[in-house]
Formats: C-alpha cells, sequence, structure tokens
C-alpha cells in the first residue's frame, strides 16, 4: 500500500521520511494542495531503478 503523506510532513517529519524509505525501500508520495507532487525514494532505491532502465535499455 503507498505511502502518501502531505507536503508539510517534509519540514516537520523529514526524519521519519527518510528513516521509512530506507528501511523499506517503498516511495513515499508527496502531496501538495491535496494533489500529487512528489515521489520520494531512497538514493539507494533511484540508483537500482537506474541501473534496471539501463540494463534494459542495453537489451533492446
Amino acid at each position: 500500500m503507498p505511502k502518501i503523506r502531505p507536503s508539510s510532513d517534509l519540514r516537520n517529519h523529514y526524519n521519519e521520511i527518510s528513516e521509512f524509505c530506507h528501511k523499506t525501500q517503498e516511495p513515499v508520495f508527496i502531496t501538495k494542495n491535496g494533489k500529487d507532487d512528489l515521489v520520494i525514494i531512497s538514493n539507494e532505491s533511484y540508483d537500482k531503478m537506474m541501473k534496471n532502465i539501463f540494463t534494459y535499455n542495453d537489451e533492446l
């Protein structure tokens, strides 16, 4: 189930969001005025995602 948080949580609960992303390797979806705005992922998840994209492109 996706983790959805308001943009104010970036300021008020940054450490909690960071810990969640690192611990679970899951993204956190950030909303602004009730609408989708950002997706936060750990650097490790980002690197893994980019590696998968490049590997896939190399196979084409």
